[in-house]
């Protein structure tokens, strides 16, 4: 097979391929080695590789998943492989798990080869993927630009057809925020869902849900029916569906009605592309047949990124803590000023702080199922505007000294309260004004590559919709794949 014949297939096509005989794995793990090291020099989406266990992996014999044979990227965070390094994304951790993260099994399960690792930031924790570890991800439609975060080194590597899918996880929009930034699929699936243990047994009081980036519909659909059904010590165990994901992908979608807002559940301001694209979609949307109506949630967004960060912070706190434990206090001491600073906010708050601050999100969760009650899905854009140039969003050398500084002193509260938190982290938490919500809640919701701006950067489409109702988004998003098909707009790389 030809790189040129390789990227015309999705991970199902090229599955299938492998089944027939046509194509075997070792060709096609060649072709995404050969792929990621012409790419990847300018791309940086990549910072660990492990060919020789992939070849291995093939040689022992794969089992017959529905997608075996297929070469794949694994997130180096929580997507933990036994015998590779997890790195977290920082200088300050190289951890050599004892066994495979669940989903990882399940991924191996599938039949998928994993060969590599993805860039990300500091323990997930930013939504543009510039590490001071590995250095900033290249956005495929253009260098010097953000791919998101913190699944950036993934979405970019399924838009440069190094592999047509790879692993991700969202914590505050980490699939969906990618995916936008890159122009591929990403799902984020229901609580509890998809597993997330053992290591991160209820990452972020539940917040975290793990899902592969997507060139097509079908393969997220397909990787959700390998990937989902509970786990053991699940703290929000979710049943198997009594039909697939991808039968309910493919049945015929009756006429929904969509309320769609452009107003944001975090104070932050939308840019004029970014209401472009969802005027894109609504236009695409009435043309299949939808009732539409402008609808805002009824959301408090200040409450909202105060509530979410007084819970995220702790587990934040808990985690350099563990680092210090585990790995010694240098280690700690080389993690990212904006780490550290977060862990500041962490340790500065009162257990009565967080279960006030957990009141709100199932406040936020009631407010979802009120709007539900009047609408099949919700649509807002994904991004407030176009991917950002690289430096925008993480602190700048001045603002990273301040926060070393102030790390030792239990300000939290105080910075809360005077607003002043906000106007510090007003860059990172503006840009999650639509995705925020989804992690809160734990509904599940997709990000669909729609539109592309003058300047070529795409912007995706952001839909939600009620608990447990992924099959309602994958029939949409499979819908309007046909109706403004994206698998062949490919990056000028």
């Amino acid at each position: 097979m030809k790189f040129s014949e390789y990227i015309q297939y999705d991970a199902t096509g090229l599955a299938e391929l492998v089944r027939q005989g046509q194509v075997k794995p070792e060709e096609l793990l060649d072709l995404a080695i050969a792929r990621a090291a012409e790419l990847n020099p300018s791309l940086n989406c990549l910072i660990h590789a492990f060919h020789d266990a992939a070849r291995a992996r093939i040689r022992a014999g794969l089992p017959q998943g529905p997608f075996a044979g297929v070469p794949f990227i694994l997130k180096d965070l929580l997507d933990d492989l036994e015998g590779q390094p997890t790195s977290f994304g920082t200088r300050a951790v190289r951890w050599y798990p004892p066994r495979n993260a669940e989903i990882t099994d399940r991924y191996l399960a599938a039949g998928l080869v994993p060969f590599a690792k993805s860039n990300l930031p500091e323990l997930g924790l930013m939504i543009s993927t510039e590490p001071a570890a590995f250095g900033p991800a290249h956005n495929p439609w253009k260098a010097g630009y953000s791919t998101g975060g913190s699944s950036g080194g993934s979405a970019a590597a399924v838009a440069a057809r190094i592999v047509p899918m790879a692993s991700a996880n969202d914590g505050g929009g980490s699939i969906r925020f990618p995916a936008a930034c890159c122009g591929v699929f990403g799902l984020k699936p229901s609580r509890g869902r998809n597993p997330t243990g053992p290591f991160e047994m209820e990452g972020w009081d539940g917040a975290i849900a793990g899902h592969p980036l997507t060139l097509s519909v079908r393969d997220s659909a397909a990787m959700l029916d390998a990937l989902c059904g509970s786990e053991a010590g699940a703290g929000f165990p979710v049943p198997k569906p009594t039909e697939s994901f991808l039968a309910q992908m493919q049945r015929p979608l009756k006429p929904l009605t969509i309320g769609y807002s452009l107003k944001p559940m975090i104070p932050a301001q939308v840019s004029p592309d970014a209401k472009k694209a969802l005027e894109h979609t609504l236009r695409l949307l009435e043309a299949a047949g939808h009732h539409l109506v402008e609808a805002d949630p009824v959301i408090d967004a200040d409450k909202l990124w105060r509530d979410f960060l007084t819970v995220t912070s702790g587990h934040v706190a808990n985690k350099i803590e563990q680092i210090r434990r585990e790995f010694g206090a240098q280690a700690a001491r080389e993690l990212e000023a904006g780490t550290l600073s977060m862990g500041m906010l962490g340790r500065s708050f009162r257990s009565v702080d967080v279960a006030a601050a957990k009141e709100g999100w199932h406040g936020v969760r009631m407010a979802m199922s009120n709007y539900f009650e009047r609408f099949d899905l919700l649509l807002t854009p994904t991004l407030i505007s176009e991917p950002a140039p690289h430096g925008v969003i993480p602190p700048s050398a001045f603002e990273a000294f301040q926060m070393r500084a102030g790390r030792f002193l239990p300000l939290g509260r105080l910075l809360m309260a005077s607003g002043l938190l906000f106007t510090l982290s007003e860059r990172v938490l503006s840009r999650m004004a639509f995705t925020l919500m989804g992690n809160v809640t734990g509904l599940p919701g997709m990000s669909v590559p729609l539109y592309w701006t003058e300047a070529g950067l795409p912007l995706g489409s952001q839909f939600t919709a009620p608990m447990g109702h992924e099959g309602r988004l994958l029939q949409l998003a499979h819908q309007l794949e046909q109706q403004a098909p994206w698998f062949d707009k490919r990056p000028p790389l």
